[in-house]
């Protein structure tokens, strides 16, 4: 397996393009996640420096879907993130990458389940015509969104689609509050193309940094090798620390190897 961050957790907002890259490859990492980039100087500049660095940037954060979902009533808010998706896709396409991220629905009141259900089917069964041509993987991921609640619901629904470019980006931190990432690990399977690595207190219901909370690694290294997977582990830390946040890459970074070296 390989290591990777993603690039907002890396170096702090203040941090340069330039800047971040460095600190990323300083600090050991073979590759970055990058949020959806709409200007073409900078998609440029992101190449050169992953060119020029050798950190790889192996996913692209799709960043609308959340303001603009697709399960949203709203025809031109799907719209919104139907397209926001396929730039994405186009990032992805232009720098290599092989995946992008996106939320496949969020459940709220005045969006209900089954809504959810068939809005997403119908927006990501459009999407996959792009994903296909550029050769570009869509991996929905489990997020707080109410939606896709057991693992054998959310392999049934990346089965559903028939495509190899549906796969399922799988985040550790985010399952504890409802369940055990090892055994959604063992569920999903080869379905799962990358893994977001976080760490959660279950007791305080809080996101905490790498080997602070509750997340049992060595479980988690053991189904991971077990479903054959050897793909990146990207760290996705929420802030950066605030006094020196280019730490947070550095302190990421062992706490990584610590972690693989557990299975």
């Amino acid at each position: 397996m390989k290591k990777a961050i993603y690039i907002g957790s890396a170096a702090g907002k203040q941090a340069t393009l330039e800047r971040s890259f460095e600190v990323i490859k300083d600090a050991g990492f073979d590759g970055v996640e990058i949020p959806t980039v709409s200007e073409k100087g900078e998609l440029a500049k992101m190449k050169a420096l992953s060119a020029s660095t050798g950190v790889e940037i192996h996913g692209i954060m799709n960043s609308g879907h959340w303001q603009f979902p697709l399960s949203s009533p709203d025809a031109s808010v799907r719209k919104q993130c139907k397209e926001g998706m396929v730039t994405s896709l186009e990032n992805a396409a232009e720098l290599g990458a092989s995946v992008v991220l996106l939320v496949p629905a969020v459940v709220n009141e005045q969006v209900s389940y089954e809504d959810a259900m068939e809005r997403s089917r119908e927006g990501i069964e459009e999407l996959l015509k792009t994903a296909e041509k550029l050769k570009v993987i869509i991996a929905v991921e489990n997020v707080w969104n109410k939606f896709l609640l057991s693992p054998i619901e959310f392999a049934e629904y990346v089965d559903s689609f028939k495509s190899k470019y549906l796969k399922a980006y799988f985040d550790v931190g985010n399952i504890l509050l409802y369940g055990y990432p090892e055994q959604w690990i063992r569920t999903l399977g080869e379905r799962i193309v990358k893994v977001h690595l976080k760490d959660f207190r279950v007791n305080e219901r809080s996101f905490v940094y790498l080997l602070q909370g509750n997340v049992n690694w060595k479980a988690v290294m053991t189904a991971l090798k077990e479903v054959g997977y050897d793909d990146y582990l990207t760290a996705e830390l929420f802030p950066p620390y605030p006094t020196c946040p280019e730490q947070t890459a550095y302190d990421a970074s062992r706490h990584i190897d610590k972690i693989m070296g557990l299975a």
